[in-house]
């Protein structure tokens, strides 16, 4: 959600807050944009997944059911990263609407890596990575390559760096500071995720699938002591410091579960 125009502030994001349900609206609607140029770029089963911890029943629950696209099927998971069949039955390609970048990205509008409160950095392999690293390392898993990436200048600039200039990616907004940005109206935003879409899918070999590497080490700085301390004993899994762990794996997958679930 963070990475959708005309959102900047984290009332927008937070389940229940009073501004929540215009966020809500203008997810919806980005999303809406993706599914109609992913059709217009020839998909012929569009899957929408919720990737948005708002809080309490809205986690992963975000979306505006009465407002979605009706080419679209949407999928409400338990936990991130936990709902894989869709890219275990054969995913062609994978869009990302509305992303943010890496905690601690200068003017990246909302910065932070899964847990504001707990992650402080995310490495794979020994590269830097935030939720977009995350997500097309899931997608790559099964082969399915990221070609659209949408947020602001900052998300933008990190999936590039990340997924090479291949990546279609569209701008809706400046961010100017972690809670400030300059948005395009809506409408506008729309129409360019649209084209964005549509533009992406006209080759799904312009990105490769995404693999930090094999065999995979996954490190976690936390901002806390506590939620290494609950790692400490888990089976692949090694505390370097008080607020550091390392999670090592024959792939990322492997690596990833090991910890994170």
């Amino acid at each position: 959600m963070e990475g959708v125009s005309g959102i900047v502030k984290p009332e927008q994001t937070s389940g229940g807050d009073p501004m929540y349900e215009e966020g809500r609206k203008l997810y919806t609607e980005e999303i809406n944009a993706a599914v109609r140029g992913a059709k217009a770029g020839g998909g012929t089963e569009i899957v929408v997944m919720d990737c948005h911890g708002a809080g309490g029943g809205w986690t992963f629950n975000s979306l505006v059911p009465e407002l979605l696209h009706e080419d679209c099927e949407w999928v409400v998971q338990e936990e991130w990263t936990g709902y894989t069949e869709f890219l275990e039955q054969g995913c062609d390609a994978a869009l990302f609407v509305g992303m943010h970048a890496m905690a601690g990205t200068q003017d990246g509008n909302m910065n932070h890596t899964v847990s504001g409160r707990d992650y402080q950095r995310l490495w794979f392999n020994g590269v830097e990575v935030g939720e977009t690293g995350i997500n097309a390392a899931l997608c790559g898993t099964w082969g399915c390559p990221v070609v659209l990436v949408t947020g602001d200048q900052t998300a933008c600039a990190e999936g590039e760096e990340l997924l090479g200039d291949g990546l279609t990616t569209v701008q809706v907004k400046r961010g100017t500071g972690v809670q400030s940005g300059r948005s395009l109206v809506p409408s506008r935003a729309r129409e360019a995720i649209e084209a964005g879409a549509k533009q992406a899918l006209s080759d799904l070999n312009a990105v490769h699938p995404y693999d930090p590497g094999k065999p995979c080490e996954i490190k976690v700085e936390y901002k806390r002591t506590s939620p290494v301390d609950k790692l400490r004993y888990r089976v692949g899994v090694e505390r370097l410091d008080a607020r550091t762990i390392v999670s090592r794996g024959d792939d990322w997958w492997t690596a990833w579960k090991q910890f994170f679930f």
